[in-house]
């Protein structure tokens, strides 16, 4: 409550700027004309003033001080109508709607009133979002309501009588200042102080009589200087509201039905869900679905809630559906448990009725909620999240199974890992997984304790396994590729950071061995009707789990050792001939941690020639880098700069390596490699004083000391306040020296 007293005292702040600026006001009060609050100012004898943001009628019981519930706000619609005989259709107005949960519905007669929310007609009618305002058209009608649905879930819902011959209606929402006031007080006898609080009791205001001695507050210091600043800021501090996602929130009404704005294209899906006779059938259909879950409702006292549930949800995944079938919406089927599956249900230890139970197409139960359906119906929209728990919960299951069966074949193996690899990442870390709390009216979700050591041995032996393929499992290259980057089965199963190991590389040959067969059969995968796969070029997937594998690498002998056999993989990659940008740039990094203090070693430079001969020679440089750019797998990594820092990372790797030709002497036998690194480097960033001074100092090693003289003398003259002074006083020094012969 005193934040928000405080925050609109600023926002009122202006309005005595103003009040002081005239000559002829008069004493008294003052009401405010802002929509949905009366705001008193009072003008009192002795140039004093009071705000009051809250008026009304109280009563005193005791010590206690209630307060009387004010009058609700007043409408925060406004509406103007405009006539026209000859119109066929409502033009609605809706004037910059901005961030607010507002729903739009017409009613004709006494038929169901379809809504809508204004954020969707938005993102159907102005889908770049070019104006502010919402414009679209809807049928003639009787009745339109507008609803604002607050944050805190109080919604107001306004219903207004369309004149029959209506034309347009233009629409402002401006929302209540001030809500109804909740608080009550409380009078301590023994300090004399008043308490007034809201309901929940946080953050009280007390108040002491004015009339009652004030303790002098001895401890107060004055500033030296205070001033209001507009705009303030400092150095390093970041521009502006992090505001990404506000206004994102939706709210999910999946009992209402949706109002469409004219569109003589537009055709509404009519979804039916098709419910079978008896479990069986519908686990054994659910099961042919692939990406599908069974609800199950246990309700023997109630026969009407099921039907009800079901025509609800058919609406609501139709309007999702919009004119046509979309998979993506339908991931459930339903079925209502009857007196014949009362073995199946006992078999189960569901005991509770009502109560809501989901199960994969094996029949394995997964979650259980001792509710009726009716009362779930939200967390089965689209906008729900039981799905992607659902997944996750499955792939536990079905892993657990699979270890336990001893005639496991191989192909359930692999998409038994497959399955647990390819999840999303796990965000709810205070998600209980476990089918203990019988009592819970939540969903709660099956989670079996898999024993990693067993996990870890299944995977080795079906990696050893495939080594001899002629042709490659892509379902085991997606799970390998997961693995690898630590984002696999290990990952979501047990939640662990890891290092690789020997069936890693062991994976990792597979891949290497079987990589022109993957990139040609890759899009073709990812693009399996009915499933999702996001498989990348499988060489820059490898050189991203390796350089990944360098920061959490082990420290000390095995550390090494795992160093020494990333190592060996790149060489592997690069012998072959299929080192691509990635590739390389992993390499490089990874041969950059080896060197030491004075420079790059010589392998790094006999490597890094190998790439600037295969790669960068050209007759024109910059297009050829555009080349390379536009041929990347993945620009991820240069999302906010791109081009310009794909660009500005060769030119200063080549004068990176160039430089480490200049400070090592056992590197002078890469000399004439070097000045070309170097004058590359030139070319693709221009008047770089610290490329300037390399090129210089190796012009002079290689005996051009007139090149290298005038080549430094522009190093200094392009020496500014971004280098900093103990850089700059060397090059200077280094030209002095070319210049009296010294260097």
């Amino acid at each position: 409550m005193r934040k928000c007293i405080w925050s609109l005292l600023l926002v009122f702040s202006g309005i005595f700027i103003s009040f002081s600026q005239s000559k002829n006001i008069e004493k008294g009060t003052y009401l405010s004309t802002n929509k949905g609050e009366k705001i008193k100012l009072n003008l009192l004898d002795n140039n004093k003033y009071e705000l009051v943001f809250y008026s009304g009628e109280y009563e005193i019981k005791g010590d206690s001080l209630l307060f009387a519930e004010k009058e609700k706000s007043e409408n925060n619609f406004d509406l103007v109508f405009t006539t026209n005989k000859k119109a066929k259709n409502i033009k609605i107005n809706f004037k910059d709607p901005s961030y607010y949960l507002l729903y739009i519905g017409t009613q004709k007669g006494k038929e169901e009133v379809q809504y809508q929310r204004l954020s969707d007609i938005k993102t159907k009618v102005d889908p770049d979002y070019a104006k502010t305002d919402v414009e679209f058209e809807i049928e003639k009608t009787d009745y339109l309501y507008l609803v604002y649905e607050e944050y805190t879930g109080e919604t107001t819902v306004c219903k207004y009588a369309l004149p029959k011959d209506i034309s347009e209606v233009k629409i402002e929402f401006e929302p209540a200042v001030m809500g109804s006031l909740k608080i009550s007080g409380f009078f301590d006898k023994k300090t004399n102080q008043l308490t007034i609080s809201e309901q929940s009791g946080k953050n009280p205001l007390v108040f002491t009589n004015e009339k009652n001695p004030q303790p002098e507050n001895k401890s107060k210091v004055a500033a030296l200087e205070s001033q209001i600043v507009q705009n303030w800021t400092y150095p390093g501090k970041e521009t502006g509201l992090e505001t990404e996602g506000w206004g994102s929130a939706v709210a999910a009404d999946s009992t209402a039905t949706p109002l469409y704005p004219v569109d003589s294209s537009y055709v509404k899906y009519d979804f039916k869900l098709k419910i079978e006779n008896n479990l069986k059938k519908a686990i054994d259909v659910t099961k042919e679905a692939k990406n599908k879950f069974l609800v199950i409702a246990v309700d023997t006292k109630n026969t009407t809630d099921f039907d009800t549930y079901i025509k609800d949800q058919e609406t609501q995944i139709g309007y999702n559906m919009y004119d046509a079938y979309n998979p993506q919406y339908d991931v459930f089927n339903f079925y209502k448990a009857g007196k014949d599956d009362k073995k199946w249900l006992k078999a189960n230890n569901i005991k509770t009725d009502p109560s809501t139970l989901i199960v994969n197409g094996n029949g394995d139960l997964l979650a259980i909620s001792n509710s009726g359906i009716g009362d779930k119906q939200y967390q089965f929209s689209y906008y729900g999240d039981i799905y992607r728990k659902l997944l996750r919960t499955d792939a536990f299951v079905s892993i657990e199974k699979i270890f336990k069966n001893k005639k496991v074949i191989d192909s359930d193996l692999i998409r038994g890992f497959n399955k647990a690899a390819v999840l999303e990442p796990n965000y709810d870390d205070d998600l209980e997984y476990s089918l203990t709390d019988l009592n819970s009216t939540e969903f709660t979700m099956n989670k079996p304790v898999l024993d990693k050591k067993s996990v870890s041995q299944s995977w080795k032996k079906l990696i050893e396994a495939h080594q001899k393929d002629a042709v490659p499992n892509l379902y085991l290259v997606e799970t390998i590729l997961k693995e690898i980057k630590n984002q696999g089965f290990t990952k979501q199963l047990f939640n662990e950071e890891r290092v690789l190991n020997d069936t890693d590389f062991l994976s990792i040959d597979y891949l290497l061995k079987h990589s022109v067969a993957i990139e040609e059969q890759r899009a073709g995968f990812n693009n399996k009707e009915g499933e999702i796969h996001t498989m990348g070029n499988v060489i820059t997937e490898i050189s991203a789990a390796l350089q990944q594998n360098l920061y959490v690498s082990q420290e000390g002998v095995s550390g090494e050792a795992n160093k020494e056999r990333v190592n060996t993989i790149y060489k592997k990659i690069i012998a072959t001939g299929k080192g691509n940008f990635e590739a390389y740039r992993n390499y490089f990094a990874y041969l950059g941690k080896s060197q030491d203090q004075e420079g790059y070693n010589s392998t790094f430079l006999k490597e890094f020639s190998t790439y600037f001969d295969a790669n960068l020679v050209a007759a024109s440089p910059i297009e050829k880098l555009d080349e390379m750019y536009s041929g990347l797998d993945t620009k991820s990594d240069y999302a906010y700069d791109g081009w310009n820092l794909f660009k500005e990372y060769h030119s200063n790797l080549c004068n990176s390596a160039a430089w480490s030709v200049v400070l090592k002497a056992e590197n002078a036998s890469f000399l004439k490699e070097a000045l070309k690194w170097s004058e590359y480097s030139l070319i693709v960033t221009k008047n770089n004083p610290y490329y300037l001074d390399t090129l210089a100092q190796l012009y002079y090693k290689d005996g051009q000391k007139e090149k290298a003289i005038s080549t430094q003398t522009l190093a200094v003259k392009y020496l500014d306040a971004t280098i900093d002074e103990d850089t700059a006083q060397d090059i200077k020094e280094v030209l002095a020296k070319m210049q009296n012969g010294t260097y």
